[in-house]
């Protein structure tokens, strides 16, 4: 199952660029953008790590990262504009694990995130691949396997598997698929999608029924047994 990373942070679009790098590693997002918002995700989804900025509306990041303090030992970095030494010890004081400051490189944001699932001891991270039953995408090699025997894909079956692989149980319309895997300047429709669907769905033999059909809708991919 991918590891389950809450984004805290009110500005969209940077909210948006930590989400996009963090698929692209082979992260599943959840976002809040506000304090309350971030607390009722953090109860209800579990997620594995967050990352929590400082200056949020409704609560601010000290008083949730207090609270999220007050029950679980999750890892937690905290984002802040500001680079003061008694900002980052209050923040320890609370029980941060660690500090990044804004403006901050993705990839720096991602080697911390792993250090801290490999410190926690929580969770076995695999890098670059990520196995779900006898399906395994390796994102390093651009390679998915199923029972240890690589599928021959093409760039476009590829890239769908992998979109649903790593963003599994959520359903995707087809025009999300459309815009996601072919792009927002492509001319064909969504029976494109159908079609990519099903040759997918050869290729995985006994396990196509891992790419459930969202009836009116689109795709998602689950590893819910074969009825």
């Amino acid at each position: 199952m991918p590891i389950k990373i809450l984004i805290v942070e009110d500005e969209p679009k940077l909210r948006k660029l930590m989400r996009d790098y963090f698929s692209k590693e082979g992260f599943s997002s959840i976002e809040s953008d506000n304090g309350k918002d971030a607390l009722e995700k953090f109860e209800n989804l579990q997620p594995d790590i967050i990352i929590l900025d400082i200056m949020l509306p409704e609560l601010d990041g000290w008083t949730v990262m207090k609270r999220i303090r007050d029950t679980s030992n999750i890892p937690v970095i905290m984002l802040t504009a500001r680079s003061e030494e008694e900002d980052k010890l209050f923040g320890y004081e609370l029980g941060a694990d660690d500090y990044i400051t804004k403006p901050f490189s993705l990839k720096v944001l991602i080697a911390k995130v792993k250090a801290l699932l490999k410190r926690s001891g929580k969770i076995k991270i695999e890098e670059n691949a990520i196995s779900i039953d006898a399906l395994k995408l390796d994102l390093a090699s651009h390679r998915a396997l199923l029972n240890g025997k690589d599928l021959e894909l093409s760039p476009k079956e590829y890239d769908l598997l992998s979109l649903l692989i790593q963003n599994k149980e959520t359903a995707f319309s087809r025009d999300e698929l459309l815009n996601k895997v072919w792009g927002y300047d492509y001319f064909g429709d969504a029976r494109t999608v159908d079609t990519t669907v099903k040759r997918l769905r050869s290729k995985l033999e006994d396990y196509s029924h891992m790419i459930e059909t969202v009836r009116g809708y689109g795709y998602r991919l689950s590893n819910r047994k074969k009825d």
